[in-house]
């Protein structure tokens, strides 16, 4: 394929003239224009739409960059913002960090290399650390294109955000196995270290208390949102013989994780603990593990995202918006689901 270092070659010209050309900027003469126009038009010349946005400085990709490619929520977030990449010509760029700040800094490197017009963007770890959440912060600022975060709170940002009543889920999830008789509950939480694992859990400690309940510590365990922690976890609850009466399980790995581990001990859902999980996961009602959960509108959230992304693009100064969505309970009639 021609390049245009080859078309510069034969037209007796430099490249910069040839790109002049191409993207119609700048001044040449008729004469030049001419000579390379029909060296263009005679070898079928055709410049990749990569090339061209990078010489204009522009692209139409969005990047999107999330902790967990593997985990079915962000699946169903991606799914949603590519719903509205498609419908307004976007392209998108996606790159997964697996909870890890140094490849989330890689990431948002590589997506200023691609010139990309905005990120969407789920932070890999909580940024607790002053240091850290101030160079993700000029990270993010030096981009110098609008940003939407999703999911994971950065303190202190004047971004557009798209967040989850965490507090409630949490809340929901136990009252509803307070509805159900359960006196002894407990939780396995999230990495601490994020916020909404922490909302979850202050949910979940306010609605016992608001019935009037103890808070066993021994029955709270940090499973980490990590199915092979709260496998192990669980499987060491079944084996010793002391563990609640229902479990508060904090996002969909955790359930998946949880469920494994009862497998492996020989149990069936509900046998001996009945639990709450927060997010559903559709693939298990396929197979009849149906269970009960607190949930949200993946997918909304993914296209909400990208709408905002969209209006920032469109008036970049406007006063920031935080959209919160609402929780969904997927309760049986008769309790939690056998």
């Amino acid at each position: 394929m021609m390049t245009i270092g080859q078309i510069a070659e034969m037209a007796g010209v430099s490249k910069s003239t040839v790109s002049r050309v191409l993207n119609h900027s700048g001044y040449v003469n008729e004469g030049t224009r001419s000579r390379v126009e029909k060296i263009i038009e005679d070898y079928h010349y055709s410049p990749s739409a990569t090339a061209q946005n990078l010489s204009r400085r522009e692209t139409n990709t969005i990047g999107v960059v999330v902790p967990e490619l593997e985990n079915a929520f962000f699946g169903e977030v991606l799914a949603g913002v590519a719903e509205i990449v498609d419908q307004n010509n976007y392209t998108m760029i996606v790159c997964n960090t697996g909870n890890n700040a140094e490849k989330e800094k890689a990431a948002l490197e590589m997506m200023e290399q691609q010139r990309v017009k905005g990120v969407i963007l789920t932070p890999a770890i909580g940024y607790s650390d002053a240091e850290a959440a101030k160079s993700i912060r000029i990270q993010l600022k030096n981009l110098k294109i609008p940003v939407v975060i999703v999911d994971r709170e950065i303190k202190d940002v004047p971004w557009d955000g798209v967040f989850y009543e965490n507090f409630e889920s949490g809340y929901l999830a136990a009252e509803h196995l307070i509805q159900q008789g359960k006196k002894v509950i407990g939780m396995i939480t999230g990495d601490m270290d994020l916020k909404h694992a922490r909302e979850r859990y202050r949910g979940y400690v306010q609605a016992m208390e608001d019935h009037g309940l103890t808070v066993r510590k021994e029955y709270v365990y940090e499973g980490m949102y990590s199915p092979d922690i709260t496998c192990e976890i669980t499987k060491k609850m079944i084996w010793s013989g002391d563990f609640p009466e229902a479990l508060v399980l904090s996002n969909n790995v955790t359930t998946l994780g949880f469920i494994k581990g009862l497998k492996e001990c020989g149990q069936e859902l509900n046998e001996q603990i009945a639990f709450v999980g927060i997010d559903h996961i559709p693939v298990l009602d396929m197979i009849g593990y149906q269970y009960d959960c607190v949930t949200r509108d993946m997918k909304g959230m993914g296209r909400t995202a990208m709408e905002l992304l969209i209006d920032r693009l469109e008036n970049p100064k406007r006063e920031r918006k935080i959209y919160m969505i609402s929780c969904i309970t997927k309760f049986s009639k008769g309790g939690t689901v056998l």
